[in-house]
């Protein structure tokens, strides 16, 4: 059995995963935060170490002295949070247990032509580009967007309120590109499980590719209006309109400006929305984990819709 450390592990999709490493595997879960949470602790009944990530040495020592064999990283794609799995990397290199590691990727796979468009995906290339070189085995886990964006209060969900596109509450879409591209989802809770089963599997490939479900943008608002039973305000942005870094505006975006200003939000929609009509999130199906883990049976999308907002 292996001695894992979940960095980030006191955040939503951090404690998804030790949930998952808890009640499905035999291994030892520690998690990895800036400072001590009793709270997570007692409840997951796993220890919360505080550490320094500004600091390799001090980050090195704690995966020696706990013998860590495998880090999973979920910490934000944000400059801080950024250098943070940076120096966690450099940790785990130093240090002499630790073999293993899966960084922050999860979501959609990118090329390096996006990054001036949407500035997160760079700390994700910096991780991927220097795990190439480090001598630690790695994957990265690509599971398409999450389902959480379609959750309403009744469904346990990782996106804190946020839409992408498709609004839910308010019956309203703001579809990018043509929406005829296929998309994958995943509801983070399924994504969880399948990390927690691929930490025990020998040898990882370079990518890790998970789908809960697959349609395009038109599909799933034809599905949602089925699901509500009322017809949704559709809009559609075009892709020179979301190169400009904007987006229509959705109502459930508004309440979401105090947290993320307006032209930030937009931006970061924009840069989530060339992706999408780019075919990025049409994720191969050819070697999954869903083929590798048959034994996961992860959401369908209108399993998720029906489940969170039928009445």
């Amino acid at each position: 059995m292996a001695i894992i450390a979940v960095a980030g592990g006191t955040g939503q999709l951090g404690q998804l995963i030790v949930e998952a490493l808890k009640t499905t595997t035999s291994h030892t879960v520690y998690i990895l935060s800036r400072s001590s949470n009793d709270e997570v602790s007692n409840r997951l009944k796993v220890p919360v170490f505080p550490v320094d990530y500004t600091n390799v040495g001090s980050l090195a020592k704690v995966l020696n002295e706990n013998r860590i064999d495998i880090v999973i990283s979920t910490v934000q794609a944000t400059e801080d949070a950024g250098n943070s799995q940076l120096n966690l990397i450099e940790a785990a290199v130093q240090s002499q247990s630790t073999k293993r590691f899966i960084p922050s990727d999860f979501g959609v796979p990118f090329h390096d032509f996006q990054l001036s468009a949407y500035a997160p995906l760079q700390w994700k290339l910096k991780a991927h580009q220097r795990l190439k070189t480090s001598g630690l085995e790695y994957t990265l886990v690509s599971n398409g967007f999450l389902m959480d964006f379609y959750a309403s209060p009744k469904v346990k969900s990782v996106a804190k309120g946020l839409t992408l596109f498709v609004d839910m509450a308010n019956n309203a879409a703001a579809i990018p590109g043509t929406g005829d591209v296929p998309v994958a989802f995943t509801y983070s809770l399924d994504v969880s499980k399948y990390v927690a089963a691929l930490v025990g599997e020998q040898g990882w490939s370079e990518r890790s590719i998970i789908i809960g479900d697959k349609m395009t943008y038109k599909e799933l608002v034809a599905l949602a209006e089925a699901v509500k039973g009322t017809k949704f305000d559709i809009k559609y942005d075009s892709l020179d309109k979301l190169k400009t870094l904007q987006v229509t505006e959705l109502p459930s975006h508004i309440p979401a400006y105090p947290v993320m200003p307006k032209q930030k939000l937009q931006a970061a929609v924009a840069g989530v929305g060339t992706r999408a009509a780019a075919g990025d999130a049409n994720l191969p199906d050819e070697d999954t984990l869903n083929k590798r883990f048959p034994q996961i049976k992860p959401l369908t999308m209108r399993e998720f819709l029906q489940k969170a907002w039928k009445s």
